[in-house]
């Protein structure tokens, strides 16, 4: 009897892709949870670079998690940050800033291209490995 066995790369895009979804869970919470339930931050970070940073990692996981959907995941996430924008807006307790959404759109350009490269490095170490 012979057990199938899951290739390496399937537990790892398993991680990545639970990674993603938890990061978006966090990103949701964080954007919609009122400001004094927010932890005081360690370093002061200008606004406009937290968003950029947390749709740089959203983009980046998530092209990593999927890379076949590029085009849908980037167009998601641009829906997602306007989203977001509106629900605060709607809160009463945060308020909504299209600047914000300018500076998810920066992170999200920014993350695709370090999934890019992040895949380009990978294929050419691998490609090393395999000439004679």
């Amino acid at each position: 009897m012979t057990q199938s066995r899951q290739p390496a790369g399937n537990s790892q895009q398993r991680l990545v892709r639970w990674t993603f979804w938890l990061l978006l869970a966090l990103v949701i919470g964080m954007t919609l949870s009122p400001i004094a339930y927010l932890p005081q931050q360690a370093f002061s970070l200008w606004d406009k670079a937290q968003h950029a940073l947390a749709f740089a990692a959203l983009a980046a996981l998530g092209a990593l998690a999927y890379p076949r959907r590029v085009g849908l995941l980037a167009a998601s996430l641009l829906v997602f940050g306007g989203a977001i924008e509106l629900a605060q807006a709607a809160t009463g307790w945060r308020s909504g800033d299209w600047a914000d959404w300018l500076a998810d759109a920066v992170g999200l350009i920014a993350g695709l291209a370090l999934a890019t490269l992040s895949r380009c490095v990978v294929a050419r170490s691998l490609a090393g490995r395999s000439a004679p």
